[in-house]
């Protein structure tokens, strides 16, 4: 894992970090994998997804966008109301960065998080439908209002902190512009292909917010494949459950982006896994 810095277009720095393969000549398929929270960060050192996916062939980078944490009271605060926004572009930047410098092929991008990284995912394929060969989607948040709404009980007290981080929900002009910022209604914009896992417990980024751009999608007839976990909540913890996740993804960045594949076998075997939609668009399963 290397660590690199990556000027945005406004300047502010970003701490990036990037593997590759052992042996990689020329632009290479890049995987971009977005971190949760979105207040917290990326690190260096030994990252099971980065070796996992640098070993199937793919660079890997990771970036710590502005609201990232470990930078600084003015970088964190560079992000508020920037959901969609700036924090966004950022993570562009960082895929421009490893274009212009000979290290990702520009046709095989793909963005892939959980949680705020899984909005990111979703706003990635709306926002810029022609960056992204494919995204996957973990317990992403789809709708900021509708989140906020379905927060759990413990969060209450947080709400005045997403006032000021995401948009205030309180006045009209500031749910208008959360319902910009919502990838659920720029749903007609996807063009490209889409894997949304979900956990059916998860009481941060409730069901819900999978389910809605599931069925959007379907409204519009745009394909997508949608997991669901009966037994996980806020991300995929069981052994069981993570074998089966890591094949479904590998197989679907295999199709899309070229990578290396290890064969599925019976890697679902003993999985709670569900597939509610579009199985049938990820070869091998």
């Amino acid at each position: 894992m290397e660590p690199v810095i990556v000027k945005a277009r406004d300047g502010l720095e970003l701490v990036c970090y990037l593997s590759r393969p052992s042996i990689a000549s020329g632009p290479l398929p890049i995987v971009l994998v977005v971190h949760g929270g979105p207040w917290m960060r990326d690190r260096w050192g030994l990252n099971p997804t980065h070796q996992w996916l640098a070993n199937r062939g793919y660079a890997v980078l990771s970036v710590n966008f502005r609201g990232s944490t470990g930078f600084g009271k003015a970088f964190l605060n560079a992000a508020n109301k920037e959901w969609g926004g700036k924090m966004q572009t950022d993570l562009i930047d960082a895929v421009d960065w490893a274009v212009s410098e000979g290290i990702a092929d520009p046709d095989r991008i793909a963005i892939m998080g959980g949680s705020y990284g899984g909005y990111a995912a979703l706003a990635g394929l709306t926002l810029t439908p022609d960056k992204f060969a494919c995204a996957v989607d973990l317990v992403g948040i789809s709708n900021l209002l509708t989140f906020l709404d379905t927060i759990p009980e413990y969060w209450k007290t947080r709400k005045s902190v997403y006032r000021s981080r995401l948009g205030d929900f309180s006045t009209e002009e500031g749910r208008r512009f959360l319902e910009e910022r919502a990838p659920l209604n720029h749903v007609d914009r996807i063009e490209r292909p889409l894997l949304i896992v979900q956990g059916a417990n998860d009481v941060r980024v409730k069901a819900s917010e999978s389910e809605q751009i599931v069925s959007a999608m379907q409204r519009h007839g745009i394909p997508v494949t949608y997991v669901l976990y009966p037994d996980e909540g806020h991300g995929v913890q069981r052994m069981e459950n993570r074998r089966s996740y890591h094949a479904v993804v590998e197989a679907f960045l295999a199709q899309h982006l070229g990578g290396l594949c290890e064969p599925a076998g019976d890697d679902l075997a003993g999985s709670s896994i569900r597939f509610l939609a579009g199985r049938e668009l990820i070869d091998g399963l």
